[in-house]
């Protein structure tokens, strides 16, 4: 006796139907606030935690960077070369992988080898003058550092040459994509991270107006940006960054071109901040203020009112470039952020370190300070600068060519002039 044998189904659109209810039933409900592909924090029941952190740890750094401001130039300095050693350390750390590391014992020391040979290269190039001028006063050292400067870019060169040469007799077979790999991301992190943050020590020795004045404009639009976006963020500004927000670029834009207006007024009335650092010394510093320093007084308009108090405002020249400064730092400067955004989503990782609470690493401070050091030491040379040579320049110049004996002659015929 034959069973009788069903018909097949028919391929209805009824069951494609409840094939994809049974499919959709296994989704996730997107998340109303995240909806047109923004990822905002505005309904994120942890922004305010998160607030709490990012402030204390933003409060605990201001105050650090104030103390350090009052110790001086060579401070500073020191300051800067941590952050960028903790910088390198970050980046080195990215690309290394544990496997690999295991079968080159020594290998990550090649890295730290090019950038000590690269921090003794720009550095000492930076820091010529101001180390002549230091030991000026003793005939040993004056020497010794003469020669040494005199040097620099051979000892420099030769330095690299031995480190490359480390680096190809430490190649090991099966491991040279790795070797290669890592051979090119250190040089990759010494031009566009060391090197473009070691403009910020040549801005101090000129006076730490020019480090303080950018940093600050950088650390205004970073906050207001994120305050803003914060509270009244919808529109996100770039894919790299979902967290942007329009809102928050428009305003930290104006608020950082506002600061950068009144701060140039604030602290180019500090002899402190604006003198520049001729050697190494730590002292106080006090100078004759130059003309962009100097006040200009500009008389109120008629219309306002007799019992107003002030008659007439006083503008700092600075301030006029400062509004450059500031221009640049909210519309050009994010970019260096944007760019670490992209960055890290390419390894796909949140932030690069995780040193300073709130924040991430130090490479996530320092991004769009490196885009605002080296403008500002462009600026400076560019505008800031007398672009005719004074006299205190060409005795600079001749000075720095002659040895000590030299230098001795030319003072007593110098006197013997002007007797």
């Amino acid at each position: 006796m034959q069973k009788s044998k069903s018909p097949p189904l028919p391929s209805t659109p009824t069951g494609r139907i409840r094939h994809r209810r049974r499919w959709h039933s296994h989704e996730v409900v997107p998340d109303v606030s995240k909806l047109n592909g923004s990822l905002l924090l505005v309904n994120d029941q942890n922004k305010y935690r998160s607030m709490r952190i990012r402030t204390f740890s933003s409060l605990w750094m201001l105050g650090s960077v104030i103390l350090i401001l009052y110790l001086g130039h060579l401070y500073i300095c020191a300051m800067v070369v941590v952050i960028q050693i903790f910088m390198a350390s970050e980046l080195f750390h990215l690309l290394r992988r544990a496997h690999e590391d295991k079968r080159l014992p020594g290998f990550k020391f090649i890295n730290w080898h090019f950038f000590f040979t690269a921090m003794l290269y720009v550095y000492g190039r930076i820091l010529s003058q101001q180390l002549v001028n230091t030991v000026t006063s003793d005939k040993f050292f004056y020497k010794l550092l003469s020669g040494l400067i005199k040097y620099q870019m051979v000892i420099c060169y030769f330095a690299y040459i031995a480190g490359m040469m480390w680096f190809i007799l430490s190649l090991k077979k099966k491991m040279y994509k790795y070797q290669f790999g890592q051979y090119a991301w250190t040089h990759m992190i010494l031009i566009v991270v060391f090197v473009q943050s070691s403009f910020t020590v040549a801005n101090i020795f000129e006076g730490i107006f020019w480090f303080l004045l950018p940093a600050s404009l950088i650390a205004v639009n970073d906050v207001v940006a994120y305050f803003c976006g914060f509270f009244f963020g919808k529109t996100p500004l770039i894919k790299l960054s979902p967290k942007k927000t329009r809102e928050g670029f428009i305003g930290a834009s104006v608020a950082t071109i506002l600061s950068a207006f009144l701060l140039a007024n604030i602290l180019g009335r500090f002899q402190w901040l604006t003198c520049p650092r001729k050697d190494l010394s730590t002292g106080w510093l006090q100078c004759d203020p130059g003309p962009l320093f100097k006040p200009e007084y500009y008389p109120l308009p008629a219309w306002i009112p007799q019992w107003f108090p002030w008659k007439e405002i006083s503008v700092l020249p600075v301030q006029w470039h400062a509004l450059c400064l500031g221009l640049f730092a909210s519309i050009i400067a994010p970019f260096g952020g944007f760019f670490a955004s992209g960055f890290k989503r390419a390894f796909k990782i949140k932030d690069f370190g995780d040193i300073i609470p709130g924040h991430g690493g130090f490479t996530d401070r320092m991004d769009c300070q490196m885009v605002m050091a080296i403008f500002a030491y462009i600026y400076h040379q560019s505008f800031i600068i007398p672009q005719t040579n004074t006299v205190e320049m060409i005795l600079d110049q001749i000075i720095r060519n002659l040895s000590f004996e030299d230098q001795e002659v030319l003072y007593l015929k110098l006197g013997q002039i002007f007797q």
